[in-house]
């Protein structure tokens, strides 16, 4: 009786020297629904390095997703991790105390991230970084190579050059591009995907020193345009065609190009896994202008700081911002990992990476999200209008210089 006793009492002793100190259930929010089963097998390979800590994985309608965090983050009853957006979105939760601070002490990783993805999950006013980065998008051209192929194409270098392969595709009874702009975002998604190089990084800079604004010529010079090929080359009544139709539009192989972001890739192989992609940044005005993609930081990975768990939620961060895990999120889901050191294994993904070495920031996103109005809010309504000839690019320059004004201390002259 005695020697079972301490052979339990030995057992017992071994037990606790491998499990933690007691079991942890964490809960982890996403918008990112699509994404439901990749991430339970990224949970799945952290649980198994870490006994004792379980993650529940739930996700949210993308559209209300900030709403229902920031009310449940309000009144007690958030995640212990949660997905959060990017700059503006990131600011309101941060600044209002919900979410747990970060240091290099606490995620060590974090001091080999890009500073712009740090920048991107930071408060302006203190830097602080509350966020690990997840995931970067770039705005760019998508084209289906088997109908290029068949019409003799080749990625233009001028805008000379797009608009007359653009003709060529419409000539062949093609669609040239695909996209509609019934849903508000992607007025903003094709102004930017397609005339990021036209406004350039000389008026992007100077618009970042104050000394100038969206008045500037560069900028409005640059909405003609994109307006113009939208005229010319988008689908009839393109202005009445909502987002997943005019997705459902390029997948099915009856459009040449797709204007949208990086996040685009997957979902067009999910639609037709036969169909063969390749990307390129919209020209500038000659070929001599450097080619710009527009890009920006997606989101992060951020911490309760009322959370019960919080010992373990950080733990769960430290894998979040491992080179493990930025390979298996760029393997598995098709998409830029923030994290320094990952290989991009699919030859589409790594010839962004490469695109994003020459590009300006998704301008409205990571600069003018941070007050009301937003410049996305103005950006868009602006050219509906423009698209709709209800307006000119030179009153779109007034019309955001003016409401930025509201709050951005550069425009208060």
């Amino acid at each position: 009786m005695k020697t079972n006793l301490i052979r339990i009492g030995a057992a017992m002793s071994a037990l606790l020297v491998a499990a933690p100190a007691f079991a942890q259930d964490l809960t982890f929010w996403s918008w990112r629904q699509e994404d439901k089963a990749a991430y339970e097998q990224f949970i799945d390979t952290f649980e198994a390095a870490n006994p004792g800590i379980t993650v529940k994985f739930e996700t949210f309608e993308a559209a209300n997703y900030n709403t229902i965090l920031s009310t449940a983050l309000a009144g007690g009853t958030g995640p212990d991790v949660m997905m959060v957006r990017a700059y503006g979105g990131l600011e309101n939760v941060a600044a209002a105390g919900y979410l747990e601070p970060l240091s290099f002490e606490t995620v060590p990783a974090l001091a080999d991230f890009a500073p712009a993805a740090l920048a991107a999950e930071s408060v302006r006013a203190d830097g602080v970084v509350y966020a690990v980065p997840f995931a970067s998008q770039t705005q760019l051209v998508i084209y289906n190579k088997a109908i290029f192929d068949a019409n003799g194409l080749e990625e233009p270098k001028s805008w000379d050059e797009l608009v007359a392969l653009s003709q060529k595709l419409k000539d062949a009874g093609v669609f040239p591009f695909a996209n509609g702009t019934a849903t508000a975002w992607q007025n903003e998604t094709v102004t930017f995907g397609l005339g990021s190089s036209l406004m350039g990084k000389d008026f992007y800079n100077g618009l970042m020193s104050g000394e100038t604004d969206f008045t500037d010529e560069r900028f409005t010079g640059a909405l003609a345009a994109v307006a113009d090929v939208a005229a010319k080359y988008f689908p009839d009544g393109f202005i009445g065609l909502d987002y997943p139709s005019a997705q459902q539009l390029f997948a099915s192989g009856m459009a040449g190009m797709f204007i949208g972001g990086s996040y685009e890739l997957a979902n067009f192989k999910g639609q037709n896994p036969d169909i063969e992609l390749g990307v390129f940044a919209a020209p500038g005005k000659s070929a001599e202008d450097e080619k710009l993609v527009g890009l920006y930081f997606d989101g992060g990975y951020a911490a309760n700081a009322a959370g019960a768990n919080k010992e373990a939620s950080i733990k769960f961060l430290n894998y979040l911002a491992s080179k493990e895990f930025g390979q298996a999120f760029a393997d598995t889901l098709s998409n830029i990992s923030t994290v320094p050191g990952v290989s991009f294994n699919n030859p589409l993904l790594a010839e962004v990476n490469d695109l994003n070495q020459h590009s300006i920031p998704y301008l409205m996103l990571a600069h003018f999200r941070f007050g009301e109005p937003s410049g996305s809010v103005l950006i868009q309504g602006e050219m509906q209008k423009l698209f709709a000839g209800e307006t000119t690019p030179e009153a779109i320059g007034e019309a955001l210089t003016t409401g930025l004004a509201a709050w951005y201390e550069p425009f208060k002259k």
